[in-house]
């Protein structure tokens, strides 16, 4: 396989930027989210970006912003797909400027978990054209981990921008692992990965960019410095030590 990397110099999306001046007050949702109070500016890699932390602390709305802004479906597919269940999304996407570089991508997918089913719907009622795009076989009719990864292994086609929210939600540990190749095969066709996790296997992926969102700030780190990975580690490190505390 030939290695075709983007660079900076070619990769799809550059910096995230809040627009301030756009905004009156940080006391409503989703402006009063600790990622927005404590953004500025994120320069992501050409390969790929994880946003990690904690519950609450405006992942998933940051990545549908972005998603949104870019012109992606709110609950997720491709540009065009045009559908909406229930409109929930935020209006973060007006307040976020997005510096694209100077080549576009060829395909494209927002993934998020908890809207996948509605996805998986819109496929169905496209017709066998659109099911064909993800390997054959209906979405519905696989369990929730098979039909996700067949998004990965048969509808990712390379020179892409693919966002991603959470998507070892509904993958094993093994399955998880194998996503971690198959990005790597993509990212060897010129795609570019913007993804938000839990997850400390996904976010091995080498020399990604990972950024941690807390209430105190934004913070670039290596994986073996961020809060999920020290837990995971003394977890399985002293694992009765642990419980004990914990439990009694």
């Amino acid at each position: 396989m030939d290695k075709l990397k983007l660079n900076p110099d070619t990769q799809y999306i550059k910096r995230i930027t809040l627009i301030r001046e756009r905004i009156d007050s940080y006391d409503e949702y989703p402006l009063n989210l600790p990622v927005v109070r404590n953004l500025r500016e994120l320069d992501l890699h050409p390969n790929v970006t994880y946003m990690i932390g904690e519950n609450g602390m405006g992942k998933s709305t940051l990545l549908e912003g972005i998603a949104v802004g870019l012109g992606f479906n709110p609950e997720g597919g491709t540009r065009n797909y045009r559908f909406s269940t229930f409109d929930t999304h935020s209006r973060l996407h007006e307040f976020l400027r997005i510096a694209k570089g100077v080549y576009r991508p060829k395909d494209g997918f927002f993934l998020r978990a908890e809207s996948f089913y509605n996805v998986a719907t819109y496929v169905e009622e496209l017709g066998p054209e659109a099911v064909m795009t993800f390997g054959g076989k209906s979405l519905h009719r696989q369990s929730h981990g098979e039909s996700f990864f067949s998004v990965f292994l048969h509808r990712f086609q390379g020179k892409g921008l693919y966002i991603l929210d959470e998507p070892e939600a509904a993958l094993s540990p093994l399955r998880q692992i194998s996503m971690l190749r198959r990005i790597h095969e993509l990212v060897n066709r010129e795609s570019q990965f913007i993804i938000s996790t839990h997850s400390p296997i996904l976010m091995a992926y080498p020399e990604a960019k990972i950024f941690e969102l807390t209430k105190e700030g934004i913070f670039e780190k290596r994986l073996e410095e961020t809060n999920h990975y020290a837990l995971m580690k003394q977890f399985f490190d002293d694992k009765d030590r642990l419980l004990h505390h914990l439990l009694q």
